[in-house]
């Protein structure tokens, strides 16, 4: 898992934000595999991060060594259009408050989750770390990849002034098994899942598709994620941000094409172009995840493709009854 297998992981009390979420499971499970280390992921009705108060008490309850940040208010390009605000000010305010309430506690690290929707409009690809300041977002998920991106800022200065030990990681979007598959709040490869498998169940001629499907994006496998952000945590002490990825894109059409094959839909995909496409392209450059802690993603994206849907068709009591509990778990805006 990390560099060293034999090498202990070097916290002892690690509070995971989100550990209940899509991503949050996959690290929890990674950090149980170390012996005696104790592991909080506490749910948003025990602590409301967006309250100091909560916080305070979280990390005076919990006393963690580590902290890895998670908890997001989050949805796709629909939920981000129609909550800018609440958006912006309640990721800003949990990741403000978490990292001043950490360096308080005497926190020894704190591993902040950014977002690929940091990255300015017409950032060129790959997206480089160094590029992450060259712009503004595209616009329709802005306040949220901006309220994200304060939490590096604050990492850096807190470093400079405080000596506190702070990363900032970047994922592309997240897919896989487990994933959010609720019509109302989720993203673009369960989305189309599941439209794929209830239309082919219905026998519905069509499905449609936001966009032209000439964007690209790029997918991270869950678990790959939890991999590298367990890596970073264990290894990584420096204040450059950094990707995690895979280093390649697909456009929108052609994974449409994928879901269609996997799902078993006969039928014809209608492009909705009056509806945005979001940023045009999504590519990472992901050497510095290597450089800095060796991490590389193992999952091909056809296979990952593939176990989501036989998870989403083996699973589909439990994927439909799944609601919008973004507040504690981590996700990317996707344009779709």
């Amino acid at each position: 898992m990390i560099k060293n297998m034999n090498e202990a992981f070097p916290f002892q009390r690690v509070l995971v934000t989100g550990g209940n979420g899509f991503l949050g499971r996959f690290i929890v499970e990674r950090l149980h595999s170390f012996s005696d280390l104790k592991v909080f992921a506490p749910r948003k009705s025990e602590y409301n991060l967006v309250d100091a108060s909560d916080i305070e008490r979280a990390l005076s309850e919990t006393r963690p060594d580590l902290i890895i940040h998670l908890a997001a208010v989050v949805g796709g390009i629909g939920a981000n259009q129609e909550n800018p605000g609440k958006f912006f000010y309640e990721n800003l305010m949990m990741g403000v408050q978490l990292i001043e309430q950490a360096r308080q506690h005497g926190v020894k690290k704190f591993v902040a989750l950014g977002t690929v929707c940091a990255y300015p409009k017409f950032t060129p690809t790959p997206f480089r770390e160094d590029d992450v300041w060259n712009g503004y977002p595209e616009e329709t998920n802005a306040p949220y990849g901006l309220a994200k991106k304060m939490m590096l800022v604050q990492a850096q200065s807190y470093r400079q002034q405080y000596g506190f030990n702070s990363i900032f990681l970047l994922p592309a979007n997240l897919y896989g098994p487990g994933d959010n598959f609720n019509p109302e709040s989720s993203h673009v490869i369960p989305a189309l899942i599941r439209k794929c498998v209830e239309a082919r169940e219905s026998g519905a001629s069509f499905v449609e598709a936001w966009g032209t499907g000439t964007a690209s994006r790029e997918f991270l496998y869950v678990d790959d994620c939890a991999e590298a952000i367990v890596r970073a945590a264990a290894i990584y002490n420096e204040s450059d941000p950094v990707n995690i990825g895979t280093g390649n894109d697909i456009l929108i059409s052609e994974l449409m094409r994928l879901i269609v094959k996997f799902t078993r839909f006969e039928g014809e995909i209608r492009w909705r172009t009056d509806m945005p496409d979001g940023q045009p392209r999504r590519r990472l450059e992901v050497s510095r995840a290597f450089e800095r802690f060796g991490f590389r993603a193992q999952v091909p994206f056809e296979e990952g493709l593939r176990r989501t849907v036989e998870w989403y068709e083996g699973h589909r009591a439990v994927a439909g009854a799944i609601k919008d509990s973004t507040s504690m778990e981590v996700r990317d805006s996707l344009s779709n």
